[in-house]
């Protein structure tokens, strides 16, 4: 279980950092639906960890899990297409492609691990 308890944690802090940029993408870019989807999907990513937690199966633990691995991997495509359109900088977006591909991998070891048992 500690490795889910370190996913727990690296993807609250995660979200933070997300709802964080997104505040300052609508404050000072104004930039309203971009920044809602990045949201949107940056938060998921730890909500359904959380959820998984308490999964009421192996296949529900595998399967939430798995639609967390989705929303980060979604999250990576909006921190990709906010850097690639100027709406952040290059510092921003290391800021956060960076915790969010250790995400992703951390979420594919820990499905192909469950999946093995």
């Amino acid at each position: 279980m500690k490795k889910e308890s370190i996913l727990r944690n690296k993807s609250y802090a995660f979200a933070i950092q997300t709802v964080r940029l997104c505040q300052v993408l609508q404050s000072d870019k104004k930039e309203f639906v971009l920044s809602k989807q990045l949201l949107r999907s940056g938060t998921a990513i730890g909500a359904l960890i959380r959820e998984a937690e308490f999964g009421q199966s192996r296949p529900d633990f595998i399967h939430k899990m798995s639609i967390s691995l989705k929303e980060a991997n979604e999250t990576d495509y909006w921190l990709d297409l906010l850097k690639d359109t100027d709406y952040i900088s290059e510092e921003s977006f290391g800021k956060l492609s960076q915790p969010c591909k250790e995400l992703i991998a951390m979420l594919v070891a820990t499905i192909k691990t469950m999946k093995g048992k």
